[in-house]
């Protein structure tokens, strides 16, 4: 059912608010996302190195430079939202995202390990997950900071099973059979569900925002206002959350992509890493939760404050790892930071910078943030190569948060939300 919608939908006579169909479109878009996320392809790094004749190095510089190439095109895609609304985009972007998957497995040289790198991260956690983090601004408001603590869980959960079904897949298929089938898997299990179900705001069944009651303007979408990308990007509120969310997908990704390495150098196993990712994806996703409700009443900033401090102190755990006990308390330190910081601060996008350049703002965002994630891995691995270890890279690691605390703590949060409050462009 495309966009024609029918005239059952627009008379809001539903015994649901359509927005709780809409939240499992959103989780499950972004549980898709795993196929390009770092969590998923480190992996297959040791099969793809070996087949592709590359070593570490050579495939931590092809991360970076995909990375980075994937990163520019993403405002892009926020462009395209803006312009076309988001069912056309993500329609779009799940079948693109597919192809990418299919040009993974196609791969034969360190040329287009580059090519398929970058597609897999500007469509995956870029594009797709961009997408699916704006799609709850358009239907709930009050209640944005629990929903979004409810959509992340399947990203925890992506996290917590994905690397052990990836293992599953290399037990029985080889690495580019497992990309077959994880392209297979995106486009036949998500391009139907979208098509028939999505939409792109509460006016196109006959509901207005957050509730099932009709629109009291008909044709014109509630909240629709907003800054413009110009106006945002002169708050210390955007640069406090873009540097933020950059610190931790530099970080993150330099952790999640370098872990078994990180585990051996400490005298560990490589089940050990398995171990940190486990008990991370749990403790992300409980005080995500926690965050996300305590968002929709209190202020953002202590949260994220916290979240950043608490980062820091999971860095320090790895740098001092040399037990079981430090791996469970480094992974749960990483984990709650994780979740105090990105329970609080995603909601803030929506209700400070408004809805109607929401895709363009966003957009920036997510391209400083895959930017960011893309220097991660390689920055520890050139430490690594010149140090003989990553004790160096781990310990600053543990300092970059503390500057974004300062930051934090000095953006006017206050005054960007009664500014977008008042906005009618």
């Amino acid at each position: 059912m495309p966009d024609d919608i029918s005239s059952n939908e627009k008379s809001g006579q539903s015994g649901f608010y359509y927005g709780w169909v809409m939240l499992p479109l959103s989780m499950l878009s972004l549980a898709a996302t795993s196929a390009g996320q770092t969590y998923g392809l480190s992996g297959f790094n040791k099969e793809i190195g070996a087949s592709l004749q590359l070593t570490e190095t050579d495939l931590a510089k092809a991360y970076m430079l995909g990375t980075i190439l994937g990163a520019v095109p993403i405002a892009y895609f926020g462009h395209l939202m803006d312009r076309f609304g988001l069912r056309k985009t993500v329609l779009g972007t799940i079948t693109l995202f597919s192809l990418a998957c299919l040009s993974l497995s196609m791969s034969t040289s360190w040329g287009m390990l580059v090519v398929s790198y970058c597609l897999l991260r500007m469509l995956g956690p870029g594009t797709l997950a961009m997408l699916s983090g704006n799609t709850m601004a358009f239907w709930f408001h009050q209640r944005l900071g629990t929903v979004e603590a409810v959509r992340k869980l399947s990203l925890s959960v992506a996290m917590g099973t994905v690397p052990a079904l990836n293992y599953w897949l290399l037990r029985s298929l080889d690495w580019r059979q497992a990309y077959l089938v994880w392209g297979g898997v995106i486009w036949l299990g998500l391009f139907p569900l979208h098509f028939l179900l999505f939409r792109n705001r509460p006016e196109e069944v006959g509901q207005s925002l957050e509730s099932r009651r009709p629109p009291k303007t008909e044709g014109i979408p509630e909240l629709l206002t907003g800054m413009t990308l110009q106006e945002a990007t002169r708050t210390s509120l955007f640069w406090a959350m873009t540097f933020g969310a950059g610190v931790f997908a530099l970080v993150m990704t330099a952790v999640v992509f370098n872990r078994i390495s990180i585990m051996e150098e400490r005298g560990l196993e490589e089940w050990h890493s398995a171990m940190m990712m486990s008990v991370l994806s749990v403790t992300w996703a409980i005080t995500q939760f926690i965050s996300g409700n305590l968002a929709d009443s209190f202020p953002a900033k202590p949260l994220i404050v916290l979240g950043h401090i608490l980062f820091s102190a999971g860095m320090m755990c790895l740098y001092f790892m040399d037990s079981v006990q430090m791996v469970l308390l480094a992974g749960g330190l990483l984990g709650v930071a994780q979740g105090f910081y990105s329970g609080a601060s995603h909601p803030l996008w929506a209700r400070y910078f408004g809805r109607l350049h929401l895709g363009k703002i966003t957009g920036i965002w997510m391209t400083a943030m895959v930017a960011a994630s893309a220097s991660g891995p390689y920055f520890a691995g050139a430490i690594r190569d010149y140090t003989g270890s990553f004790s160096t890279s781990l310990l600053i690691f543990a300092v970059l948060p503390l500057p974004v605390v300062v930051i934090t703590l000095l953006a006017d949060f206050e005054q960007q939300a009664s500014e977008v409050t008042g906005s009618s462009s």
